[in-house]
Order: C-alpha cells, then structure tokens, then sequence
C-alpha cells in the first residue's frame, strides 16, 4: 500500500476553517463554542460567501483577534469556498467546521491527542434540530458508515464538520479537481487521507449536528442524483487519486 511519510511538524498552531453563507441563526453559537477551546495562538479563519444576511456583522462584533474573516467578491459555492479558506490556513493542524453546529467540550483536545500519533482524525457526532434537541445519538450508527477505501468510493460516509488533519494532508489535497459537482471537499480530503496517509475514526461524538432547511449539504441522507451522475462522480474521484498520487512520485 501506498503511504505517505509524513513530515514531523512541531504543533503550533491550529486553523479552524469555516465556509460561511447567509448563517446569522447559528453562527455565533457555533464560534463560541469553539472560542472557548481553542488556544490563543491558534485560528479561525471564515472565507463568507457573499451572504445577503447579517452573518459578516455578527463575526465582525465578536471582536477576537483570533478570528480572521475574508469576503469573497462573488459566490464561489461550498467546496470552492471551503478551497479558499483552507489555502489561506497557516495552522500545523487543520480543523474544518461548519457554520451551523456546535462543538461538545472536549473535541479540541481529543483532536489534538490523537493527531500526535495520525494524519487525519474523523470522529462521529449527535444529530440535532435546530434547537439542539438530540434525535440521533451517532451519525455514525444512523449513516451505516463503512470504514473501507472501497466502501468510502461506493458510499461516502463521513461529514467535513468532523474532520482535523495535519499540513502534510493539506499539502496533498490541494488544489482540488476542478469539477466541484464530482468532488466536495470532505469526499476528495477523507478520500485522499485514507489511501495515502494514517488515519483514525474516533468513534465517539464530539460535535452536535445540527440538522435544518437551510443546510448546504444533505448529510449523506437524501439524494436526487441520477445513477448515470453516481458512476461519473465516483470515477471522477478515483481517477484523480490516481493522478494525485503519481504527482508525488
């Protein structure tokens, strides 16, 4: 099997990377929670995607030096913008979140305990509603999440909120494919971290899903892709691991 070796980096800093549109509901618990966690040194960095509501105010009022927030001149859409944010991390570690969720307590130093020992960290969450009333203890559980390379091509089965890697994996992610519509950027980064780096699958719920109409992503649950799109989009993905891995070599 393929792995790569990676470099020794010393953790100095960490980079929390959100994508933002129109998230003025949820927003500002999500970056309390997090606030709350992170260390003085460490990031969070907001690409906001043109949002036509008071989600750059809200940001802009929490007045923290560690946030750092960038406004995109035109609407790159959610891998896109998570693309920009993640390019503009200066973070050893490499924590992506959404907008919307909220982190339990002990996420960051689960993430940063385990992340001494692998390159890439994905843990499982509670599903809730937009009051953060529980309906599912585990995406895991309720997703049916396999564990495989080639059950991750048939159905992916992992959530970007969840995510943390080092910069080594970061490295070899970007740039993303082109074709956004065959590559979202929590598939191609767990994708690229479980064929050519060391993971781990943390199994207990370290962040409260928050399930709600305005979502970007369908959380793996509901789909209208034809079966035609599903052959293309999977084929899309391995021949650009092909292609990734042989550009190191």
């Amino acid at each position: 099997m393929f792995v790569i070796v990676s470099k020794n980096f010393t953790h100095n800093m960490v980079s929390v990377c959100i994508a933002s549109y129109n998230g003025e509901k949820f927003i500002l618990e999500q970056l309390n929670s997090i606030l709350t966690q992170i260390h003085e040194k460490d990031e969070i960095l907001i690409c906001d995607d043109k949002s036509s509501d008071n989600t750059v105010d809200i940001i802009k009022k929490i007045n923290d030096s560690r946030i750092r927030l960038y406004k995109n001149d035109k609407n790159l859409g959610y891998t896109k913008n998570f693309e920009r944010v993640l390019s503009l991390s200066k973070g050893d570690i490499i924590i992506t979140s959404d907008q919307d969720d909220v982190w339990l307590p002990d996420k960051y130093k689960t993430i940063i305990k385990n992340l001494k020992l692998v390159d890439f960290v994905i843990h499982d969450a509670k599903i809730v509603d937009t009051a953060t009333t529980e309906l599912f203890t585990s995406y895991f559980k309720k997703r049916k999440t396999k564990k495989s390379k080639l059950g991750n091509i048939i159905k992916f089965s992992y959530l970007g909120c969840c995510m943390a890697f080092n910069k080594n994996v970061l490295e070899f992610a970007l740039p993303f494919p082109r074709n956004s519509n065959y590559c979202t950027f929590d598939n191609w980064i767990f994708l690229c971290s479980i064929f050519y780096f060391r993971i781990k699958i943390i199994n207990k719920p370290l962040l409260l899903y928050r399930r709600h109409d305005d979502n970007a992503s369908t959380g793996g649950f509901n789909s209208d892709k034809t079966l035609l799109f599903k052959l293309q989009y999977r084929l899309y993905l391995i021949f650009h691991l092909i292609l990734r891995k042989f550009k190191l070599l």
